[in-house]
């Protein structure tokens, strides 16, 4: 009996890590939406308006980057203050949460081109900009992780700080990815038709930077809770097998795994586009 319960168990360990997978192969192919919306950026002679704003976007991105570093070291410091040497394991948190608030709150706060819109205006779908499989995903993140913070903080596994904090760090990063996705499809696109490709790779980046980053600050927090609760039931002694402690650290670690994954893919699209499109993403 033990036998089949230890093998079931490794096959239900897989099996949540499945969707992790999934999540960073769709990460991966997004790089393409990024080679295409580039490459047509390096092949394009927009106007004076359209490099102007490919400038003014560029240095917008660069400053809130900036200041989430800041804001990240500040956190370092604050717990430094407060904890000592205790609070050695919140200075990656707190400089991560940093870094990702200044790129939400830098594509958020974009300020739109000054070139002239099309007349009637024409707006692009959601779905021509990023995958929805990648929105979707995001939203089903942060709904877990609210949920699982919720959860663990009424049973009174978490204190009132670090409940507050898991439930409200993914929440506001998902509203503030909604706002920028919003912002990005109400946009008109330019009447000239030099301009359109900065505009398209504009809103691209836009799309995929905001979904990463609000994907990142609710799978790390979903995989951090799902493992307290997973180590905290396993704990227990019942009298069968018990298989949902195995699927909450299963499901812990993948959420983890994918956080990084997808931080990683992150990079890639905060990192400057070459040659003539080496100003898009700052």
């Amino acid at each position: 009996m033990h036998t089949v319960g230890r093998l079931i168990a490794v096959v239900l360990f897989i099996a949540v890590l499945v969707p992790g997978v999934l999540l960073a192969r769709a990460w991966a192919r997004a790089g393409d939406r990024r080679a295409v919306a580039g490459g047509s950026v390096e092949l394009a002679e927009p106007t004076a308006e359209g490099s102007a704003a490919l400038t003014q976007q560029a240095v917008h991105g660069r400053r809130w980057r900036r200041l989430g570093l800041v804001l990240g070291i500040a956190g370092i410091v604050g717990s430094i203050v407060l904890w000592a040497e205790a609070s050695v394991f919140l200075w990656v948190p707190a400089l991560a949460l940093g870094l990702l608030a200044g790129v939400l709150f830098a594509e958020v706060t974009r300020p739109r081109p000054r070139w002239v819109v099309a007349q009637p205006h024409r707006r692009p779908k959601q779905a021509e900009l990023v995958s929805g499989w990648l929105v979707w995903s995001t939203r089903a993140v942060v709904a877990g992780a609210v949920a699982a913070g919720a959860w663990l903080w009424s049973a009174g596994e978490l204190s009132d700080a670090v409940g507050w904090t898991a439930v409200a760090v993914p929440a506001v990063a998902w509203l503030l990815a909604e706002l920028a996705l919003f912002r990005a499809v109400r946009r008109p696109v330019p009447a000239a038709g030099a301009d359109v490709p900065v505009d398209e790779a504009l809103r691209t980046w836009t799309a995929h930077l905001v979904t990463a980053a609000a994907s990142v600050l609710g799978l790390l927090p979903l995989g951090a809770l799902l493992l307290t609760a997973g180590i905290d039931l396993g704990d227990r002694v019942t009298e069968h097998f018990d298989l949902l402690p195995v699927a909450l650290v299963a499901g812990g670690f993948s959420a983890l795994t994918s956080g990084v994954a997808v931080a990683v893919f992150l990079l890639s699209w905060v990192r400057p586009v070459r040659q003539g499109a080496r100003a898009l993403a700052g």
